[in-house]
């Protein structure tokens, strides 16, 4: 053995010994109760992150765990298309090289995104194998492969059949930088520093005016209204009054909502139904018209008048200088409040009116809630349930459709171009060119349909739109599952065992799973939900590229080794709670190994003073150290069955560091040849009970044993990755 540890020396090797044996590849064993992890996939646009190495790190240390119980193990990898992200990343790519998607055209496109996710996700699944990640790479699997995308799509048409899934123009968040739809989660909200504009509205034939206050003057020239609270005793008497909107001079109605904060400025509202949420359902209860002045590219419409083709920003600089100039502009005043931004690229949100596909949620949510309520799924920790059932009850209507060309294609069949939006037109040129006459039935198919069922109209033209990647994902667990190269794969890890992954996508991803889980397969999609935190750095800051932050998972591995990042990541970790992580607890987690490494060392290779005859053959420390290697394996297995992995790892630490080495080995060294049965067994059953958290070493230090320790009966298990858990 080497006087220091060097896992870059060994550690490629090892992962090489693990993949010839094939452990990885679980068998099935009728009677034999299973463990299964459906990994979540990775976007497959980039390289993995310090998140994902956490990732991997707790579901490894909970697959090795169980596959040394002796269960039959799956941890199924994969990789996500993710739709909007790695558009937005091949596109950057693209205008490096001076093209558009539209210069492609969709097909050209669309077979160039899926080339470059590809080679993503193969180096992906290298940077996973250099984290030590023990999945089934033969049963990998990507949310567009063809099986799983034929299952997405049939979902689609089952859920349209029974009325889950409708077609609506409703008020949607729209991304002018992804220049696509977003459902209300992926939509981040953020404090900023704004104005409150106040703006005097002239009453019609009447020499006074109201103050309206507004943080959005640019979509003052939109408005169809003013609004108050009926319960407002201040406005009582102006509602069905008219007033002259500045700047446009038409006549609009003030009408009454509960809606509206009498609080708020001077407790009158603007109402432009085409870009507010709140308005667009006071603009349906009051039948208000729905005038657009800011289009999708973020200019101004021609609806705008003058302020046409101005961007967002230029207009409001325009409008509230006219506003002045015209005496209209009573004051303005600093004000904080919630803007909405994309969740992806940042860009500012706009609320825009649009024609999209949605799934009615509260149906299914109802299912979803009885199996938490019931504990048929159980919450790790438990305060998330709170959490879950309290946005499960208050959920919305979700939009799914999503104006990319990334990603599966809504299967819903159009009998004429007339079905089609303008904004589907926009988004895609080569459609907008053809003008097909039809009946206008919508047609819901997985496949083309040969002919229109009601005029036999041959020439069919698919929904433009692709699905929201979370719809796909959403039903990850059981279409991997189903498109297994593996046949009896679904009956056998069907439902799961343990979803673990990161608090922040409970709604977005963990809660969708179990209501798309039930509706299609019946069954809870897993049992146990475990929820991680984020990484943040030393300071307690969300890691950032913008701050400098960042750690590199793969720089880390270079300098100090796979199993200390992977113990970094785990040690002094609570469930649910975010973690911090500093190059110097990745350091101290080296000189553990070190340690581990320096123990192993003196007990397998250095020899003993001859014992005086005196000694006894058993001490007191003889039998303390087994008590306390008895506790360990209790306290150890415990704390995994319970989740509580990096209270789990902190003892380990004690035990192995100041127990047994500070403690035990000291006490042993001058009668090590009568101790040597006792170091060899705490050896042993210590590298068992730490392979699950530091693979590598503990492999590494078994096989080196294996060869020097020949006649005792210590170290027979081939591999320690397929030994038996101490009991």
């Amino acid at each position: 053995m080497e006087k220091v540890w060097q896992p870059q020396k060994i550690e490629k090797k090892i992962y090489q010994l693990w993949e010839k044996s094939k452990v990885f590849s679980p068998k099935i064993k009728k009677g034999k109760k299973p463990f299964s992890i459906i990994m979540p996939p990775p976007n497959a646009n980039a390289s993995l992150h310090i998140g994902h190495a956490r990732f991997i790190a707790i579901q490894d240390l909970l697959v090795r765990f169980h596959r040394m119980l002796g269960e039959p193990s799956l941890w199924l990898p994969g990789a996500d298309h993710a739709g909007i992200a790695t558009q937005v990343a091949f596109e950057k790519k693209l205008q490096l090289e001076g093209k558009t998607r539209f210069s492609l055209g969709r097909e050209k496109f669309y077979e160039e995104i899926y080339k470059f996710s590809q080679k993503n996700k193969e180096i992906m699944y290298d940077q996973m194998k250099a984290l030590g990640a023990s999945c089934d790479f033969k049963r990998e699997k990507f949310t567009l492969d063809p099986k799983i995308s034929r299952i997405v799509l049939e979902t689609f048409v089952k859920m349209y059949k029974n009325g889950l899934i409708f077609r609506k123009e409703r008020i949607i968040n729209w991304c002018p930088r992804c220049q696509t739809a977003l459902s209300d989660l992926e939509v981040e909200y953020k404090q900023e520093k704004s104005k409150l504009w106040y703006i005097r509205y002239l009453f019609k034939d009447e020499n006074r005016f109201i103050s309206v206050a507004t943080t959005r003057p640019e979509t003052m020239v939109g408005d169809t209204a003013l609004a108050v609270n009926p319960k407002d005793e201040r406005y009582k008497d102006f509602i069905g009054k008219k007033v002259i909107l500045p700047l446009m001079f038409r006549e609009i109605p003030i009408v009454s909502s509960e809606s509206v904060d009498p609080k708020f400025g001077t407790g009158v509202v603007k109402v432009t139904p085409a870009h507010d949420p709140t308005d667009f359902e006071i603009g349906k209860k009051e039948k208000l018209p729905l005038i657009q002045v800011i289009g999708f590219n973020n200019k101004m419409t021609k609806k705008a008048g003058k302020y046409a083709d101005l961007s967002v920003l230029e207009a409001r600089e325009k409008i509230i200088q006219d506003l002045e100039i015209k005496g209209h502009l009573e004051k303005v005043e600093d004000y904080l409040h919630s803007v909405g931004f994309c969740e992806r690229c940042g860009s500012l949100i706009e609320p825009q009116v649009s024609l999209q596909w949605f799934v009615k949620t509260k149906p299914l949510a109802k299912k979803a809630i009885s199996v938490v309520k019931n504990k048929k799924i159980k919450i790790i920790p438990e305060r998330f349930e709170k959490n879950y059932l309290l946005w499960m009850e208050n959920i919305r209507d979700w939009c799914i459709s999503r104006q990319l060309w990334w990603g599966q294609q809504i299967p819903i069949w159009y009998c004429g171009t007339e079905n089609l939006s303008s904004l589907q037109k926009l988004m895609n040129p080569e459609l907008a060119k053809k003008e097909i006459i039809g009946c206008g039935e919508v047609i819901a198919s997985v496949e083309k349909p040969k002919q229109c069922p009601k005029c036999q109209n041959k020439d069919l033209i698919q929904d433009p739109d692709i699905l929201d990647t979370w719809f796909s994902s959403a039903q990850w667990p059981f279409t991997t599952l189903m498109t297994s190269p593996y046949k009896k794969d679904f009956e056998y890890f069907y439902p799961t065992t343990v979803m673990e992954t990161g608090y922040e996508i409970l709604f977005f991803w963990v809660a969708r799973m179990i209501m798309l889980g039930l509706y299609r397969t019946k069954k809870i999609p897993f049992k146990t939900v475990f929820l991680h935190g984020l990484v943040r750095d030393a300071f307690g800051q969300k890691m950032s590229k913008s701050k400098g932050n960042v750690i590199d998972p793969l720089e880390v591995i270079k300098i100090y080794g796979t199993d200390a990042l992977r113990m970094a990541l785990i040690f002094g970790s609570t469930p649910g709670k975010d973690l911090s992580l500093s190059s110097e607890k990745i350091e101290a987690m080296r000189n553990f190994a070190n340690k581990i490494w320096n123990a192993a060392r003196f007990i397998l290779f250095f020899p003993g003073k001859e014992d005086s005859k005196n000694q006894p053959k058993e001490t007191k420390e003889d039998k303390w150290i087994l008590k306390e290697l008895k506790k360990t394996i209790k306290s150890t297995t415990k704390n995994i069955e319970e989740f509580r992995l990096g209270q789990a790892a902190e003892e380990l630490y004690e035990f192995f560091w100041h127990k047994f080495c500070d403690k035990y080995i000291e006490a042993s060294k001058n009668r090590k040849s009568r101790a040597q049965p006792i170091l060899l067994q705490v050896l042993e059953t210590s590298l068992k009970l730490l392979h699950p958290f530091m693979p590598f070493i503990t492999e590494e230090i078994w096989q080196i044993a294996r060869k020097k320790i020949k006649k005792e009966n210590f170290f027979k298990e081939r591999l320690l990755i397929s030994g038996e858990w101490p009991k």
